[in-house]
């Protein structure tokens, strides 16, 4: 099932793609799944976040070799950050290239999506939290990551954290190739299976942490392969039975 959040008329609503259509939902999925009777055609529409998130969970290293072209040890245990609410964007919308730094990247995600509240849960329950996954963009001003001691500021401009185009239920996250695209040249290929801590286990030990919330958003990492974007380039997230998520620079 793909569920997402749009634009329709000046609303936003929330909807099941089915075909070429959009059944619209009678709430938030958070809340529940009820179709409507109203179904709007998938060309009308305007595609949201999927989701407006309390706080963006992010996990650095999480690939072997992206740790390694980055010249970092490769982690015991998940390397943690956040991304501020306020770094959510859209597909099709514009990641703003900021003054403050002259070396913008780009990070392919795979992004866990939470479905309801969870904390201090076991592994083997992960499953039963995870709404689903969708296509994440950690926008980074690398300049500023090496050049402070920790990642908040390069991590955090508004519109940084990009993710959609939908969220899907139905995927078995463990094999599923992932990749970007920079004006249609293929920049990064993997696999999830690459990913060092899964999703069920980073679920896990980031509710021992801290609650996670419905419409919160787990980051997984990126592979190797990262690189700049200059304004004007158009940035694509793929991911195998999700779909893509497409931003352009501005």
């Amino acid at each position: 099932m793909k569920l997402l959040r749009f634009r329709f008329q000046d609303e936003t609503k929330f909807g099941v793609i089915e075909g070429n259509e959009v059944v619209v939902l009678e709430e938030d999925f958070l809340l529940s799944i009820k179709k409507s009777s109203s179904r709007v055609s998938f060309d009308e529409i305007e595609l949201l976040s999927p989701v407006s998130p309390s706080k963006f969970i992010c996990v650095g290293l999480n690939y072997i070799d992206h740790a390694n072209e980055m010249k970092e040890k490769l982690p015991d245990e998940p390397v943690l950050f956040l991304k501020p609410s306020t770094a959510i964007n859209h597909p099709n919308y514009p990641i703003y290239y900021p003054p403050q730094t002259k070396e913008l990247h780009y990070e392919a995600e795979l992004a866990v999506v939470i479905g309801k509240t969870a904390k201090n849960v076991m592994i083997e329950d992960a499953k039963n939290y995870i709404l689903g996954y969708t296509c994440g963009n950690d926008v980074t001003a690398r300049d500023l990551q090496r050049k402070d001691i920790q990642w908040t500021r390069s991590k955090s401009f508004d519109s940084f954290a990009p993710i959609g185009p939908w969220i899907e239920t139905e995927i078995d996250p463990s094999s599923l190739d992932i990749k970007l695209l920079l004006n249609d040249e293929i920049k990064q290929r993997s696999n999830t299976s690459n990913l060092i801590f899964k999703p069920d286990f980073l679920v896990s030990f980031i509710s021992s942490i801290m609650t996670l919330l419905p419409g919160d958003v787990i980051m997984t990492g990126t592979p190797s392969g990262v690189g700049p974007m200059k304004v004007g380039d158009s940035v694509s997230v793929v991911i195998e039975n999700i779909g893509t998520l497409t931003n352009k620079i501005e």
